[in-house]
């Protein structure tokens, strides 16, 4: 009697144990990951601007989460599209095919934009903005693979003001990317995805919030004084809205509006505002994170790109949108503490590129530093190889630090392609400024450090890539006028490549590493946290610190 007991007890307890095993073996992953990508900032704004930031942004991350210290661009150039691509590919390049935001096609000598396509339609307006889609990326996201390792019931949505931030990350599989239409004044998408704007995104685009947030004008969040990280208001190195007038506050976004149209929004630190109150309606509206698989949010905030190639890196205006931007991811970290759930969503924030100080502001503190007028050496190469060759265009473009041969010609007069390259090579190695210029095809054998060396392979891309790499001297950029105003970036120096990286929320351990961490390791992390195959183009390697 006993026996029969103590196996049917068994029985009982066995059966139940097979009854709970799919609870206890469902696999573990965040409702959501959300990936933001802050377009232009450096890493040491997270530190320059510490003692101001409040608890709930930036300082939440560096506090609750985990910060890689040291991570670098591991490429060139340090673009927008290249820098979005890298992040969501764990790839380079060589590898996606997106060689910069406009890159030549070689055989055709036909520049494309790298989210260009002529196949699709807008929707949401009848702006040609709309023609868009991630055609010409040839590898796989993060995204992406979330959506395959869940047999698409993943949800997967990218947002940004620019179009090529919100497509390139959200993949080729997504069911949406969002974009601003400056025309119209509403987020727009293209027929790549659908034939008509979700009914919420309408109802996001009557009320017309843009034109709201410009109504408040812009003036500094505390008293302009108090900006001590800052150069003065009115400085040489800053552009202004209008031409002839001071780059001061208050600025008169409210008058602006009417002369610039919706374009202001992404000049002013609203254009951050904007996009995540989209980002919020977004998790809202499609019930992302509050369903049985993982989503993924990919947003990018466009606007300290635009303030910073206006106003550089020193400018009041600069202090004042990080300050400003600090307040707005509070509120989106509370936000999504309410409807996901604090411990049930994973965050990482990084940069897709950072910038360099303004020429004029560096030779003012004796920091030698200048820039080097695109037409003007390209027009003196010209004349120099028709003096030589006696024929004229043969280089055509010099776009993204890179020297593009037109070998139609080359060939139609019958000259030697590689006698050609010589030239060019000679001339520019003893220009102003230039530190190098490298043969892309002789990149591995050169005279290069060898963390320039691998930035430039990783960056060669054969169908879309010039053939000579230049590598300017630090604090030279190139500019489109003698006295250049704001910033910009696209080379190897730290200014442009060292970038943040934070991770914060479920799977996330609290630390920092200081070891050197590449943009291309971001996807692979993710893809271990989520127990996805990581992109088909990735060469990255996860960070194993990060994660619990």
């Amino acid at each position: 009697m006993k026996i029969k007991f103590f196996y049917g007890l068994i029985l009982i307890l066995t059966s139940l144990s097979l009854g709970a095993e799919p609870a206890e073996s469902s696999l573990p992953r965040p409702k959501l990951v959300v990936g933001i990508v802050v377009d232009q900032m450096r890493w040491d704004y997270l530190y320059r601007y510490y003692d101001r930031y409040g608890d709930r942004g930036f300082k939440r991350l560096l506090k609750e989460g985990f910060t890689c210290e040291n991570t670098q661009l591991n490429y060139l150039p340090a673009f927008t599209a290249v820098g979005h691509t890298c992040i969501y590919t764990g790839s380079v390049p060589s590898v996606t095919g997106i060689a910069a935001n406009d890159f030549y096609i070689e055989k055709e000598k036909k520049k494309l934009y790298c989210t260009a396509d002529p196949t699709v339609e807008c929707v949401g307006s009848d702006s040609q903005a709309g023609r868009m889609s991630p055609r010409n990326l040839w590898v796989t996201t993060i995204t992406d693979e979330l959506r395959l390792g869940t047999n698409f019931h993943s949800k997967v949505i990218g947002i940004a003001l620019k179009d090529r931030a919100a497509i390139l990350p959200a993949g080729h599989t997504a069911n949406a990317a969002y974009w601003f239409d400056y025309d119209s004044g509403k987020w727009i998408t293209s027929s790549y995805y659908t034939d008509k704007l979700p009914r919420w995104v309408e109802d996001f685009n009557a009320r017309d919030r843009a034109s709201q947030l410009l109504q408040q004008d812009w003036n500094t969040l505390y008293p302009i004084g108090t900006y001590k990280q800052s150069t003065k208001d009115d400085t040489p190195y800053e552009a202004p809205f209008i031409k002839g007038e001071k780059p001061v506050f208050p600025i008169p976004t409210s008058k602006l509006l009417k002369t610039n149209g919706y374009s202001m929004i992404r000049q002013t630190p609203y254009g951050n505002t904007f996009t995540l109150e989209m980002a919020k309606t977004a998790v809202e509206k499609e019930e992302m994170g509050q369903r049985e698989e993982t989503d993924f949010l990919a947003v990018s905030l466009s606007a300290t790109d635009y303030i910073g190639h206006q106003f550089g890196t020193n400018a009041i205006e600069t202090e004042d949108t990080y300050l400003r931007l600090d307040q707005d991811l509070g509120l989106f970290f509370e936000f999504l503490d309410e409807k996901i759930g604090r411990d049930h969503y994973t965050v990482f924030l990084t940069a897709d590129h950072a910038a360099a100080h303004n020429v004029g502001f560096l030779q003012s503190h004796r920091i030698p530093s200048d820039s080097w007028l695109y037409q003007k050496v390209l027009h003196r190469l010209d004349s120099t190889l028709n003096n030589r060759f006696a024929v004229q265009g043969l280089v055509y473009s010099l776009d993204n630090y890179q020297v593009h041969l037109d070998r139609q010609l080359i060939s139609r007069f019958r000259l030697a392609y590689e006698t050609v390259k010589s030239a060019v090579l000679d001339y520019l190695n003893n220009l102003e400024g230039i530190a190098y210029a490298v043969d892309m095809e002789k990149v591995a054998i050169s005279t290069l450090p060898t963390g320039i060396r691998e930035k430039i392979i990783n960056g060669y891309c054969r169908e879309r890539s010039g053939a000579i790499q230049i590598i300017v001297k630090p604090g030279w950029y190139e500019s489109g006028t003698p006295t250049p105003q704001g910033t910009t970036h696209g080379t190897w120096h730290s200014y442009d490549t060292h970038v943040p990286l934070l991770f914060m929320g479920w799977g996330i351990r609290q630390g920092a590493t200081r070891r050197l961490v590449g943009l291309t390791d971001i996807a692979p992390t993710i893809a271990a946290l989520l127990h996805i195959q990581a992109p088909n183009g990735c060469i990255g390697q996860p960070i194993p610190e990060i994660l619990k």
